[in-house]
């Protein structure tokens, strides 16, 4: 396999990964405060969310390296990043106040911060699908 089919196939997983984590995300903020699934969820939950964003985006990055038709400053590529930083920037304090009872959030909020994140997480994902502008 060459650099590109590996940096495809990590880039695809971790955006798995992501998604998967936002939907242990939503489990919790939507599910209740089962103690139960709290203590299920939310490591692998937030573990998820933070090795997925993190992979896309460095994965993403080298794609856009790599691949001669694209440059990282491309408009596609731009709005990703930007989508991303929406994305981890709601769910940092929305991962404080799952993890950590005493920054706990108020249901209202942490349901408008996962709005938020899974929004800006669809339409990144759109963006990489359908690369606008490529």
């Amino acid at each position: 396999m060459s650099l590109y089919d590996w940096l495809l196939f990590l880039h695809v997983a971790a955006a798995f990964a992501l998604v998967a984590g936002l939907a242990a995300l939503g489990v919790l903020v939507f599910g209740g405060d089962a103690p139960a699934m709290r203590r299920a969820l939310v490591a692998p939950g937030i573990a998820l969310w933070n090795v997925g964003g993190i992979g896309v985006l460095v994965l993403g990055v080298g794609l856009a390296i790599d691949v001669d038709a694209y440059q990282p400053w491309d408009g596609w590529i731009l709005g990703a990043i930007v989508l991303w930083l929406i994305a981890s920037g709601v769910g940092g304090p929305l991962s404080r106040g799952l993890r950590d009872p005493s920054a706990a959030l108020a249901p209202e909020r942490a349901r408008m911060l996962f709005v938020v994140a899974a929004a800006a997480t669809l339409l990144l994902l759109v963006d990489m699908v359908f690369k606008p502008g490529a």
